[in-house]
């Protein structure tokens, strides 16, 4: 098949099934930093962070702070803080046009520099700035998102292999993507400390592990059953709750173990270099192609193949193609 006789991809409605939470009981936050809760147990421990809504479209993080809030979940040892980070996005949410409750100025996950936060010249730098506090004095940090297109959950855990071993020990989900970062600036996930390498007791990255888990689709009900199984991880690997209490307190929330995980490492994106990239097919992701050289797409022209053996598609979606955006991300596959 030549890609160059393809029609321009269709970009289908999608079904949105999960409502949009009502979290107006849990707008105001305790912290003086609105849609910000922050809870202390008075014993020594980590500073662990929960974040969600740092898209304004991607519901299922909201679910699950919500849930967490509900059922007055507090820690055991060290400190929580739960934040949902993108209200005014939030506030836009239509369900027949979820694109566009993404960002209100631009997308809140590229702010993380000072120099960006400090210019405080958009709205969502101005909301990077109130959350800096609780972003840096966290050690754990799990930033909930989901997907444009329908896809199998991936957590992303960065370069560091610290994270990487967080991920095998929360047992789940089954794919696991090991990126450098995003071309367009520096995610939640990465900063500060965050992004620093591994080092030798508190040198470097120290005791941080911050994690970012794709979901699903952000209007699958089933986007929700991750978000809350991923909490439930990771506080019990954060050491803030112990298993049994989550389990009572949250019963149903955990899902079982992955059958085995997948360390995807990837190894760069393809940018579309106009609003007309197609694909030969409709990929959802996580398509292994096992010869180099298989055309998956076409660029304005110019064939898109895979680069080596066993290349493997992570997060193909061209519903917000353009100049400049990634599509896709080749990544090689292993076992974690």
């Amino acid at each position: 098949m030549n890609p160059t006789d393809l029609a321009p991809t269709a970009v289908p409605p999608l079904a949105f099934e999960l409502p949009a939470p009502d979290i107006s009981a849990w707008r105001a936050g305790n912290t003086g930093t609105e849609g910000v809760w922050h809870f202390d147990s008075g014993q020594p421990g980590r500073h662990v962070m929960i974040s969600a809504l740092v898209h304004g479209n991607e519901l299922c993080g909201a679910w699950a702070l919500k849930g967490l809030l509900d059922a007055g979940v507090r820690p055991q040892q060290g400190t929580l803080t739960l934040a949902f980070c993108n209200l005014d996005a939030f506030d836009r949410f239509d369900p027949a046009n979820h694109d566009a409750s993404r960002f209100t100025d631009e997308d809140l996950n590229r702010q993380w520099l000072d120099e960006r936060i400090d210019a405080l010249d958009t709205n969502e730098r101005r909301r990077a700035a109130a959350l800096r506090p609780w972003v840096t004095q966290a050690d754990w940090l799990l930033d909930i998102h989901s997907m444009h297109e329908p896809s199998a959950p991936l957590l992303l855990t960065g370069i560091q292999p610290r994270n990487r071993a967080l991920a095998r020990a929360m047992r789940s989900p089954e794919h696991i993507v090991v990126d450098a970062g995003h071309k367009d600036g520096v995610r939640m996930r990465d900063y500060g400390r965050f992004g620093l390498p591994d080092g030798n007791g508190e040198d470097e990255g120290g005791d941080t592990r911050s994690l970012l888990i794709e979901c699903g689709f952000h209007g699958d009900p089933a986007s929700r059953t991750v978000a809350q199984d991923q909490c439930v991880r990771f506080l019990e690997q954060s050491g803030v709750l112990d298993a049994d209490t989550l389990a009572q307190q949250l019963p149903g929330w955990r899902q079982p173990d992955a059958p085995r995980q997948w360390a995807l490492e990837v190894t760069g994106p393809v940018v579309a270099t106009s609003s007309a990239f197609r694909f030969v097919a409709p990929y959802t992701g996580l398509e292994l192609f096992e010869q180099a050289g298989t055309v998956i797409g076409d660029n304005d022209g110019v064939p898109v193949a895979t680069p080596y053996d066993g290349c493997v598609l992570v997060m193909p979606s061209v519903r917000q193609a353009r100049a400049g955006v990634t599509v896709v991300r080749f990544a090689r596959r292993q076992v974690l």
